[in-house]
């Protein structure tokens, strides 16, 4: 894959809120300063774009009833995802390099909680989020999908339209045996589902970088399979171990300390090396950990722009 060249995310959007002084408490997590400060989601865009990312995620992953409440969602979901959007386009029109804006379609129900899932209720709510985002965006993301059944709702929601999907499944924090969802769903099946629904970008996220290598090398086995044409990526987390018996959300989560920059890049140079050619980070993963991912493994197109 050394033809393909290394696509750089972002990182976490809610902890690097709360880092900068933003209004951030649960359960409106990030949402939080979209709705009372959204000077400050867009001052943490520019911030992931000036670390090296060219690819910004908006801020709409807790715009949903779990998070703002299902009367302000029915008031307001969709302005909020519209500004969510719009703020993203705006730090990524003002940047000198070329950025993309992936839109943000969360699990509708609750992290890491399959057994939450409601096909039409997700569908209807991931519908307002689309509709909101769908001016601003270049790609959508679906991340954080803990089975394949939230990913086939997002998919009806999205209907036909032209712009890319990337997929991204979130993982058990269990690091024996085969890597599977949160749903305990095999990560091979999961990854031909998102093939077979048309899928251009299989990722993992928010789950510890310990389970993704796993993930990816039998990711690109059922890629190579299918005839290829679909990316791989990853954006670990910096939470411990999260409990499958977990309530979605329901508090902050402490961080690791043995996840630094340095040792971020250490496990992106893994999965680069498995296949990935999206990388960034999710949870706890700043723009600090972004500048390293671009100084140490992108290198050769810095200095090729700049000839």
């Amino acid at each position: 894959m050394s033809h393909i060249s290394l696509r750089l995310l972002d990182g976490g959007m809610g902890r690097e809120l709360q880092r900068i002084g933003a209004p951030f408490r649960q359960p409106e997590w990030s949402a939080l300063a979209l709705i009372e400060a959204p000077e400050f989601v867009l001052q943490a865009h520019e911030a992931f774009i000036a670390a090296g990312a060219r690819v910004i995620t908006t801020n709409s992953y807790a715009v949903v009833p779990f998070h703002i409440g299902d009367a302000r969602f029915a008031e307001q979901g969709r302005l909020l995802a519209e500004r969510a959007g719009r703020l993203a386009r705006q730090a990524a029109s003002a940047s000198a390099d070329p950025v993309t804006v992936a839109g943000s379609l969360p699990p509708a129900l609750g992290s890491y909680r399959p057994d939450l899932f409601d096909h039409q209720r997700s569908v209807a709510i991931h519908r307002e989020l689309i509709d909101g985002l769908q001016a601003h965006v270049d790609v959508w993301l679906a991340e954080t999908q803990s089975s394949t059944a939230e990913v086939r709702a997002v998919v009806e929601a999205l209907g036909p339209q032209s712009k890319p999907l990337w997929v991204s499944f979130t993982l058990l924090d269990e690091a024996d045996g085969p890597a599977r969802l949160r749903s305990t769903e095999p990560v091979g099946d999961a990854v031909r589902v998102a093939a077979q629904l048309g899928a251009q970008g299989v990722l993992f996220n928010c789950s510890q970088p310990e389970v993704m290598a796993a993930a990816l090398t039998e990711a690109r086995d059922v890629i190579q399979s299918l005839g290829g044409g679909v990316e791989l990526g990853v954006y670990a987390n910096a939470f411990p171990p999260v409990s499958a018996q977990a309530k979605a959300n329901s508090t902050l989560l402490e961080i690791r300390r043995d996840l630094g920059p340095e040792s971020y890049l250490d496990w992106s140079r893994t999965w680069v090396e498995a296949g990935a050619t999206i990388v960034g980070g999710c949870c706890g993963i700043g723009p600090e950990h972004i500048a390293q991912l671009h100084l140490h493994l992108i290198p050769h197109t810095e200095v090729a722009e700049h000839e």
